[in-house]
């Protein structure tokens, strides 16, 4: 299972967030570069994939409501695609 643990420090704006999760993810070339974009990225994951949020996520000040937002598609691709595993920690 590829394991993928999402480095909050990383995450600064939303632009530097998409920036990072397709580099982090190996997103591909088309990724829109933003939450309907990951989500179908996401949705299309053809091997174990486990990605571990960090619990603040949600409350970081850089991202604010947006980073809400990311962790409920994350979850929502999860549920979609059994080879996603998404964690909180």
């Amino acid at each position: 299972m590829r394991t993928i643990t999402l480095d909050l420090e990383r995450m600064t704006s939303v632009s530097a967030l998409h920036k990072y999760l397709r580099s982090a993810l190996a997103l591909p070339v088309y990724y829109g570069a933003n939450l309907d974009a990951l989500y179908d990225c996401l949705t299309e994951i053809a091997e174990p994939t486990q990605i571990i949020v960090p619990a603040d996520i949600t409350d970081n000040e850089k991202l604010g409501w947006y980073g809400e937002q990311l962790l409920q598609v994350l979850q929502d691709a999860a549920e979609e695609n059994e080879n996603l595993q998404v964690t909180v920690k």
